[in-house]
């Protein structure tokens, strides 16, 4: 742009002298074949006239001028280079930092990837052990799922001495007698969720392999649990023993319909109103009532048959049975119509019978 104002004070220079220029100049020039010394003489005349002062002047204003235009130029130059440098260094700094911004991402990219891949190389923890204390005898608290309700009950899975069984091929032996002391005891009573469970007072006992146990409570299940060569009953009682040792034994007699059971009469009499409320009636059971006239038996090694499915326990089965009532069946079928764990596998067991 410089080069072009220049050019164009140059040009206007150029012009403006052309035309203040006197005509004998202009003669002179034309005039070719006309005499050196006149044409010397004719520029002398003219370099004498005062018009051609004002001329001579204006080549140093348009000089000034174009330097006062320079200066405005290289100012606004320097001007506009300086808001281009701003502009420039504004713009590095925004490419550094999105440059920055997208290393930083990366980067957190790749640790969220290292940390994904950790994380799914890694086995899940283990979950917690179950705790759970609610079971029923049926749908998915049922026996099948006992063990997985609560791990201390594992025994009910994989316990190779569980109860009930059916009671088959037992080897017939002369068995010993079985020792009952009973009496008349005062009872507390209890309907817990599961069956009917009568808690007796002390002092009764049974003494089997001179080993003696005492009664701590008995309680009913529908339909029996133990079964004689696949056949069961409508119901059950177990009596449950326990030894000075912790040892239990459980006598279980098997109920049909029949005639009225006088125990269980009491029992029913003194129901609790709710479950899980305990009842402590004035009145004494004779606990002679629960057993047979016969004492002939089966025994084997079982467990509990309910949740923790304790093993080491001996079993009773009376080979007689007893009779209740049909309305005292219905009674307890109305609270409970189907209180008994399956039968379990054998394996193996020795199961003994009275001749």
């Amino acid at each position: 742009m410089r080069n072009l104002i220049v050019l164009f004070a140059c040009s206007l220079v150029m012009s403006v002298a052309g035309a203040n220029e006197p005509p004998a100049a202009k003669q002179a020039v034309a005039a070719k074949p006309a005499a050196a010394a006149s044409a010397s003489a004719s520029a002398t005349a003219a370099a004498k006239e005062p018009s051609i002062k004002p001329v001579l002047g204006k080549p140093a204003v348009a000089e000034k001028s174009a330097k006062a235009d320079r200066a405005k130029e290289d100012e606004a130059e320097l001007d506009l280079s300086e808001r281009i440098a701003v502009r420039l260094a504004e713009m590095r700094a925004t490419q550094a930092a999105r440059a920055a911004n997208a290393a930083k991402a990366q980067k957190i990219a790749e640790a969220k990837k290292r940390e994904a891949a950790i994380i799914a190389a890694t086995p899940p923890p283990p979950p917690p052990p179950a705790r759970g204390t609610h079971w029923t005898y049926d749908g998915e608290s049922g026996p099948g799922n006992w063990s997985k309700i609560n791990v201390d009950w594992g025994k009910c899975s994989t316990g190779t001495r569980q109860s009930p069984i059916d009671l088959r091929d037992g080897i017939k032996v002369d068995l010993e007698q079985i020792t009952f002391d009973y009496h008349q005891s005062s009872f507390r009573e209890v309907d817990n969720g599961h069956t009917i469970m009568v808690t007796v007072g002390g002092g009764n006992f049974i003494t089997v392999n001179n080993q003696t146990y005492e009664l701590q409570q008995f309680h009913f299940h529908r339909p029996s649990e133990e079964k004689i060569a696949g056949k069961g009953t409508e119901m059950v009682m177990h009596l449950v023993h326990k030894s000075a040792e912790g040892k239990l034994a459980v006598v279980a007699v098997l109920l049909e319909r029949g005639k009225a059971h006088p125990l269980m009469q009491t029992v029913w009499n003194n129901l609790p109103l709710e479950k899980l409320e305990s009842v402590s009636p004035t009145v004494v059971l004779d606990l002679m009532e629960a057993l047979p006239a016969r004492r002939d038996y089966f025994t084997f090694m079982g467990s509990l048959s309910e949740p923790p499915c304790t093993e080491g326990v001996l079993y009773i089965v009376m080979k007689q049975t007893m009779q209740a009532s049909p309305a005292q069946m219905a009674l307890f079928s109305r609270l409970y119509p189907f209180n008994a764990r399956p039968v379990q596998p054998t394996n193996g067991r020795v199961v003994k019978e009275s001749n």
